[in-house]
C-alpha cells in the first residue's frame, strides 16, 4: 500500500507558498507514486496557478493531487503517513489530536523557507518533541549537500537544454504568450516586488546601444513601471517603447509556461522563492528580489546566498554581481552596477550554467523528503 502524504499550505502573500507546495505535490505524485492531499486555505490563489481547478469545490483532483480546501470550519480527516506543514503554518488542532491517536504515528515535517545561511545545515532534520508525544522534524531546503535540496523535476534540465537548443521552439512558445521576438534584442523577464531601484535600471536599458525587450508578467512591479513610463492602466498585452527599450506586459501564466519564459530570456529578474529557484534551473544570469522582512533580516539571507553564488567568478565579475544585487534589494540606483555586469557578460553566462549543474548534482527536494521518510520508518 502506497504511503499517503498531506501538505498544508496557508497562502500568506502572493503565490510563493502555494507555488512551492503545488510543485512539490505534483512531483511526489508523478515521480514517486504517492497519494498526496494538498490542503490550501485560499483556492482563489490556487486557481491562478491551476486555471482548470474549481474555486467552489472543497475537494478535487488536479494532475493526480487531491486538492482540499482548508477552511476555518475544519472537517475531520484521517491523518496521512507523512504530514508537511509548509512554512510554519499551524495545523488544525483536531488534526494534530488525530495524529497523536494513530497507532502508527505520522512523520511530521515542518518544511521551512529557503535559505543559504550557515546554520541551516546544523538545523536540517532535527526533531522537536511536542507536548502530545509527537515529534516534529525541521526540513530545510537549501543549496548545499547538508540541506534538503531544491525542487527540481527529474527531467527538468533535459527539457530545458532541448528547448534552449531549439530556436524555433523558443519562438513558437513566445508567440503563444503574445510575444514577437525582436531581432538582435536582449530578452529580459522582470518579476519583482515594488522597487524604487527600477527607474534607474530602465533608464540604463533605454539608453543602451543594444535593444532590450523587457517582458513583465502582471504583478506588483507594474505600478513602478507605469510611474516610469508616465502612464496608468497597463494590462496584459500592452506595450510601450522608450529609447531602445521595448516593454510588454504579460498575463499571469502557469508554472510550466513561466519555466519556458525563463529559459527563453537572456536575463531574469525574479522574486521570492519559487521563481528564484526556477531561474537558477534556467542556467541564465539572474537578479533576485528577496522578500523584505522586519529589521532587514532578509539582507542577511541575501548575503549568505551571494557568498555561495559568487564563488568561481573573477574579482571584477563578483563585484559587479554583488553591487547589482545589493542595490536592487536596497532600492538604490543600479545603472552603474548593471553596466559593470554587462562588461563580464560571457563570464556571468557561463557561471549561471555551472551553478545550475552543481546544484543539480545534489538530491532534489522531493527525493530528499521521500528518502527522509524511508530512513525514519
Amino acid at each position: 500500500m502506497r504511503a499517503t502524504w498531506d501538505i498544508f499550505c496557508s497562502v500568506v502573500d502572493n503565490y510563493g507558498d502555494i507555488g512551492v507546495t503545488w510543485r512539490l505535490a505534483r512531483q511526489l505524485v508523478a515521480e514517486h507514486g504517492l497519494a498526496v492531499r494538498l490542503w490550501v486555505d485560499d483556492l482563489g490563489a490556487f486557481v491562478r496557478l491551476c486555471p482548470q481547478a474549481d474555486v467552489q469545490v472543497q475537494r478535487q483532483f488536479q494532475q493526480g493531487v487531491e486538492v482540499c480546501l482548508w477552511g476555518g470550519d475544519w472537517q475531520a480527516a484521517e491523518p496521512a503517513d507523512v504530514v508537511i506543514e509548509a512554512f510554519a503554518c499551524e495545523l488544525p488542532a483536531p488534526y494534530i489530536a488525530a495524529m497523536a491517536q494513530r497507532a502508527q504515528k505520522p512523520l511530521w515535517l515542518n518544511l521551512e523557507y529557503l535559505s543559504a545561511e550557515d546554520w541551516v545545515e546544523g538545523c536540517h532534520g532535527l526533531p522537536s518533541l511536542q507536548s502530545n508525544g509527537l515529534s516534529k522534524f525541521f526540513f530545510f531546503p537549501g543549496f548545499t549537500a547538508g540541506s534538503g535540496g531544491l525542487l527540481r523535476e527529474r527531467d527538468l534540465l533535459a527539457q530545458r537544454r532541448a528547448f534552449q537548443a531549439d530556436s524555433a521552439a523558443r519562438e513558437v512558445f513566445l508567440r503563444s504568450i503574445g510575444v514577437t521576438p525582436l531581432p538582435g534584442a536582449r530578452l529580459i523577464s522582470l518579476f519583482a516586488y515594488e522597487n524604487t531601484a527600477l527607474a534607474s535600471w530602465l533608464d540604463a536599458l533605454a539608453a543602451d546601444a543594444q535593444p532590450t525587450q523587457l517582458l513583465v508578467p502582471e504583478g506588483r512591479i507594474l505600478a513602478d513601471l507605469q510611474a516610469w513610463l508616465g502612464c496608468t492602466g497597463m494590462r496584459a498585452g500592452d506595450s510601450q517603447q522608450r529609447g531602445l527599450l521595448h516593454i510588454q506586459v504579460l498575463p499571469f501564466i502557469q508554472q510550466d509556461q513561466y519555466d519556458r519564459l525563463l529559459w527563453s530570456c537572456d536575463f531574469n529578474a525574479v522574486r521570492g522563492e519559487d521563481s528564484f529557484v526556477r531561474a537558477q534551473w534556467a542556467g541564465r544570469p539572474l537578479l533576485w528580489h528577496i522578500y523584505q522582512q522586519a529589521e532587514n533580516a532578509h539582507l542577511e539571507k541575501l548575503e549568505a546566498f551571494l557568498a555561495l553564488y559568487k564563488e568561481g567568478l573573477s574579482v571584477s565579475a563578483q563585484a559587479a554581481l554583488v553591487d547589482l544585487w545589493r542595490a536592487w534589494n536596497t532600492g538604490e540606483a543600479v545603472d552603474e552596477s548593471w553596466t559593470q555586469l554587462l562588461q563580464s557578460w560571457p563570464e556571468q553566462q557561463a557561471h549561471a550554467e555551472e551553478w545550475c549543474l552543481e546544484r543539480a548534482a545534489q538530491a532534489d527536494l522531493a527525493e530528499a523528503l521521500v528518502q527522509f521518510y524511508l530512513n525514519w520508518l
